[in-house]
């Protein structure tokens, strides 16, 4: 497991904390927060240093680049991570030209599907999209997803979308499945099903907003007997520079969304978006009312949160 220390600034720390928002974790003492992500657990002290720890700790750190490392495990190890990361990054050109850019949603929620979305993009589309107001759907609220979503699909631009039900979800992580390895096999099928769609279209690269480093994403595909498409990129909060991946977010997020309404009509309760407290509460409810094998088919239940309902049984 690799370790990586950061001093970072309050404004930094701040933000951190609601960017991890939907991954915070009981704090030990003198933190600020702590944050379990597939990449790291992060931990945040009121000293202004931030621990990542875990087995892909440069794709967390590197998202908040502001900070100055104060300390490195295994060295020689982390060197490598990032002559990967950096070999894998798109080119500034591939946000001006036609592409295509994949993203999820649900991975933070403990109701609902995982959903991915890839989507296809040429130059003279960008600026319109742009004009539309799209964007990364985290920074835009639901009801603004949906109508965005609505807005793309009336231009015709092609997509794929992958929704990983519960029931499927829950089988696959008894079997051993990562949650990291779920979306990449995702992104991967969502990503192959629309290059099919597309044919010969010109692209000049794909570009995945990164979740593991690239090494581990392949080791994913590998694992499957697949591999990677050429000219794949990839880059963390790709959908700020990428109007593909920011498209592709909005119809995996408006799709997550109408996936959350079937379910709390099939189970007669309307479930909650996050991790929280409240969801935790939620869990206990349905299972009284419902029995504890319900939440099969709506619910990861290898998060937590399963076990935290008990407390309000």
């Amino acid at each position: 497991m690799g370790q990586l220390t950061i001093k970072m600034d309050e404004t930094t720390i701040k933000k951190m904390k609601t960017y991890y928002a939907k991954s915070l974790d009981k704090s030990p003492q003198g933190a600020i927060f702590r944050a379990r992500t597939e990449a790291a657990v992060i931990t945040a002290y009121r000293s202004g240093k931030v621990l990542f720890q875990g087995s892909d700790v440069n794709a967390e750190a590197n998202k908040w680049q502001t900070g100055k490392s104060l300390s490195t495990a295994s060295a020689p190890s982390q060197k490598r991570t990032t002559q990967q990361h950096t070999s894998y990054r798109p080119p500034n050109s591939l946000f001006t030209s036609n592409h295509i850019g994949s993203d999820e949603s649900g991975t933070g929620d403990y109701f609902g599907p995982v959903t991915t979305a890839a989507v296809y993009v040429t130059s003279e589309q960008i600026s319109h999209l742009k004009a539309l107001g799209i964007q990364d759907s985290k920074a835009i609220n639901d009801q603004t997803v949906q109508k965005l979503a609505k807005e793309i699909a009336t231009l015709n631009i092609p997509y794929s979308l992958m929704i990983l039900h519960n029931e499927k979800y829950n089988q696959i992580q008894a079997q051993g499945w990562s949650q990291g390895k779920m979306k990449a096999m995702l992104h991967h099928s969502a990503i192959n099903r629309l290059l099919d769609k597309i044919g010969e279209a010109p692209y000049d690269g794909i570009l995945i907003d990164q979740f593991c480093q690239p090494n581990v994403y392949m080791n994913y595909l590998k694992s499957e007997n697949e591999q990677v498409a050429p000219k794949t990129y990839f880059m963390t909060k790709a959908e700020s520079y990428s109007i593909a991946v920011a498209a592709g977010s909005v119809i995996a997020r408006a799709s997550f969304l109408q996936e959350m309404e079937k379910l709390s009509n099939e189970i007669g309760f309307d479930l909650l978006k996050g991790a929280s407290v409240k969801v935790d509460k939620l869990i206990a409810q349905i299972i009284r009312t419902k029995g504890k094998q319900s939440l099969n088919s709506v619910a990861k239940l290898h998060f937590k949160n399963t076990e935290k309902a008990r407390e309000y049984m």
